[in-house]
């Protein structure tokens, strides 16, 4: 058939790729939501609930697997220091507020033109080791011998179908650990103790709380958003999608809108991510389907199970989610390999990506400074020309 008039590739499927390409991006978020779960004390009904529901919104939306994601940073502050629910919801407005200014007056394409590519590479990169090493060090090794073994397995699986799209490897890799967990792990009363239907509560933050959670949570995450949520992605969509054009207009605006809902329903703070792409589309995603099935799983923990989610999530074998993460870290890593030509653009990334990966507050660092070298080089190789 000629190019001119070739179909177009649906904007939503469901099929076992879609399926396998939901699971991509697991790994990640499962233990960010049952520590903020566990820390504040918030409902997990509704957290599950709205994040089920933002995922079908960007899936809808975008037609692509587009993930949405908890926010890292922000999570890992409540996680450490407990706050309250109260402070979540204000945090999470106020930084939807934020991005909302940025993309629709039009900031957020100035900063997307200042920042080059090679910086937003070594992102990509420092992500992928932080995320590596979460896989490595926590997930693996978490349940012994046992453990390691159902990694073994998972690893060999993966490396023998990544790729196949009749045979897809993530869905062969969840089969294996959901029949660990039922073998090994199974508590059938604390599972029916779990069932029960619960919808989402409605809060309304106040602009204490707002004000609280913007200096505590939003200003820390707003660095990692920058580059990671809105730059990274828009190259990652660059990169697997180019024939739709995803502007980081586009992309910052539906982040904003998330976040200025999400608190209202008691659902947490969420972003899109270039990891969580990359997971997706690893494992065989290539339409918003994945994020679709993706979200309709939380929506049915939600308002089902969640009252038992922690414990019922505990009984999946953290192994082999250290696995699809150790994958989604790989692939993500590799897309540094179109700046090999040019040795100057390569060491930039390299840097940035070490500084983000090792680094507090490294993805700020890694942005700042690897601009600054960049467009210096750039000086330097300029007036050695002349």
């Amino acid at each position: 058939m000629p190019p001119s008039i070739a179909p177009s590739p649906r904007r939503i499927r469901f099929d076992r790729n879609e399926l396998a390409g939901a699971f991509g991006d697991l790994g990640t978020d499962l233990p960010l939501l049952i520590g903020i779960i566990a820390a504040s004390g918030v409902d997990s009904a509704s957290v599950l609930v709205m994040f089920g529901l933002m995922q079908l919104f960007s899936g809808f939306w975008y037609g692509l697997p587009m993930p949405v994601q908890p926010l890292k940073a922000f999570a890992a502050l409540v996680i450490a220091q407990k706050l309250p629910g109260s402070v979540i919801y204000g945090g999470g407005l106020a930084i939807g507020i934020v991005m909302f200014l940025l993309s629709v007056l039009g900031l957020i394409d100035g900063l997307a033109r200042l920042v080059p590519k090679p910086v937003v590479r070594g992102i990509q990169l420092g992500l992928a080791l932080q995320l590596a090493s979460l896989a490595l060090k926590e997930y693996v090794p978490a349940d012994g011998l046992g453990g390691y073994v159902l990694a073994a397995a998972a690893f060999a699986i993966t490396v023998a179908l990544l790729g196949n799209r009749r045979w897809p490897a993530a869905l062969l890799v969840i089969a294996l650990g959901g029949l660990y967990a039922l073998i090994f792990k199974l508590d059938l009363t604390a599972s029916y103790a779990a069932l029960g239907f619960h919808l989402p509560t409605w809060h309304q933050p106040n602009r204490a709380d707002v004000l609280t959670g913007a200096l505590l949570l939003a200003l820390p995450q707003i660095p990692l958003s920058l580059g990671n949520s809105i730059l990274a992605t828009s190259q990652v969509l660059t990169d697997f999608f180019p024939e739709r054009r995803i502007t980081v207009r586009q992309i910052s605006f539906t982040y904003s809108l998330m976040n200025l809902v999400n608190p209202f329903f008691g659902g947490i703070p969420v972003c899109h991510g270039s990891g969580g792409l990359v997971g997706h589309h690893a494992f065989g995603a290539r339409s918003g389907g994945s994020v679709i099935l993706y979200g309709g799983l939380f929506l049915v923990m939600g308002l089902f199970f969640s009252q038992g989610f922690a414990q019922i999530v505990q009984i999946f074998p953290l192994p082999i989610l250290g696995i699809l993460l150790l994958f989604e870290a790989l692939t993500l890593a590799a897309l540094i390999r179109d700046l090999t030509g040019s040795r100057a653009d390569l060491l930039v990334a390299l840097l940035v990506g070490l500084l983000c990966g090792g680094l507090p507050y490294g993805y700020l660092v890694g942005l700042v400074v690897g601009t600054a070298v960049y467009y210096a080089m750039q000086r330097g190789w300029a007036g050695l020309g002349k």
